[in-house]
C-alpha cells in the first residue's frame, strides 16, 4: 500500500466518523425538540437544593448547581491526587520488595499483589467502608498517640480531619492501584541488566541504596509510560466512590440529574470534567517522562 493510498483511507475514515457523529447529534437534537426539552444549560444557575457532606470551599444548598458540581469535581480531584501519591508509594515498595533478596519481603509482596488484583475494587471499597472503618468503636482510638485518632465517625491524622467515606475511598483506591503499580515497577526493574544489580552488590552497597541510586533511575523510562495508564485507571475508578457515599463528581452529578431531569446535559458535563481531569494527569506524566528521558540522555 502506497503512502497516497494510506492517506486517502485515513481521510475516508475521518469523514465516516464525522458523518456518524453528525447523524447522532442531529437525531439527539430532533428528539429533544419533539419532547419539548431542548438542549439547555440554564439549570446550572438554579439553586442546587441539596447539601454536600464534604466540600473544600463554602457551600450551601442555596448555591447554584454549577457551584455544586465544582465542589464534586474538587472532591474527586482531592481523593484522586491523594490516592495517586499513596498508591505510588505502596507500588514502589511492593515492586522493589518483590525483587529483594529477602525471601520474606518477596513473599509478602507477591501475596499482596496476587490477592488484591483478584478481588474487584467495588468489594474492596465496601470492605474498607463497612467493615474496616464503620466497624471501629465510636470512641476515638489513638494507636500512635496524638498523631492518629480513629473512630467510626472520622479519622484524624496530625490535626487533619478525614471522613470515613473519604478514608475508605482513599485506602481502597490506593491499595488496589498500588498492586498494579507494583507489577509495573517489577517489570521496570527486570528491564535493568542484571549486571547493574551485581555491580552495586559487589561494591558493598546496601540493597535499598542500590535500588534507589543505581537500578530505579535506569528503570524509570520503562516504568513511567505504564504508570500513566495506572493513574488514569485510578481516576476513572474513583467514580465507584458513590458506593460508599463519598460526594465526588459522579455522586453530585447524579443528584443534579435526578433533581433537574437534564440527563444528557449532566452526562455531557460529567464526560467533559473527567476528560479534563485525565488530560491533566496525562499531560503531567508526559512532562515527567520527557524530563526523565532528557536527563538520561545528558548522563
Amino acid at each position: 500500500m502506497t503512502r497516497r493510498q494510506r492517506w486517502w483511507i485515513q481521510v475516508l475514515l475521518l469523514a465516516a466518523v464525522l458523518t456518524l457523529a453528525g447523524i447522532l447529534i442531529n437525531n439527539l437534537t430532533v428528539n429533544l425538540i419533539r419532547t419539548g426539552l431542548g438542549l439547555s444549560f440554564r439549570w446550572l444557575s438554579r439553586p442546587a437544593g441539596f447539601a454536600i457532606s464534604e466540600h473544600l470551599l463554602p457551600f450551601q444548598p442555596s448555591d447554584s448547581m454549577a457551584w455544586a458540581l465544582l465542589m464534586g469535581w474538587l472532591n474527586s480531584l482531592r481523593v484522586i491526587a491523594c490516592s495517586i501519591a499513596l498508591a505510588t508509594v505502596l507500588g514502589v515498595v511492593a515492586g522493589a520488595a518483590s525483587r529483594s533478596n529477602n525471601p520474606l519481603f518477596s513473599a509478602l509482596a507477591g501475596l499482596y499483589v496476587g490477592l488484591i488484583r483478584q478481588i474487584p475494587l467495588l468489594l474492596q471499597l465496601l470492605f474498607w467502608y463497612f467493615v474496616a472503618f464503620l466497624g471501629l468503636p465510636s470512641e476515638p482510638l489513638a494507636p500512635l498517640g496524638a498523631l492518629i485518632r480513629i473512630s467510626n465517625q472520622s479519622i484524624n491524622v496530625m490535626g487533619l480531619n478525614l471522613s470515613v467515606e473519604f478514608a475508605a475511598v482513599l485506602v481502597g483506591l490506593s491499595v488496589f492501584t498500588g498492586a498494579s503499580i507494583a507489577e509495573v515497577v517489577r517489570g521496570g526493574l527486570d528491564a535493568v541488566p542484571r549486571g547493574q544489580w551485581e555491580a552495586f552488590r559487589s561494591l558493598g552497597i546496601g540493597e535499598g541504596l542500590g535500588l534507589k541510586s543505581v537500578v530505579l533511575p535506569q528503570a524509570l523510562p520503562a516504568i513511567l509510560p505504564a504508570l500513566s495508564s495506572q493513574y488514569l485507571n485510578l481516576a476513572k475508578n474513583s467514580t465507584l466512590s458513590i458506593a460508599v457515599g463519598y460526594a465526588d463528581l459522579y455522586a453530585v452529578s447524579d443528584t443534579a440529574i435526578t433533581q433537574t431531569g437534564r440527563a444528557i446535559e449532566g452526562f455531557l458535563l460529567l464526560l467533559l470534567s473527567f476528560l479534563l481531569l485525565n488530560l491533566l494527569i496525562n499531560g503531567s506524566m508526559q512532562i515527567l517522562n520527557h524530563a526523565v528521558l532528557n536527563k538520561g540522555q545528558r548522563t
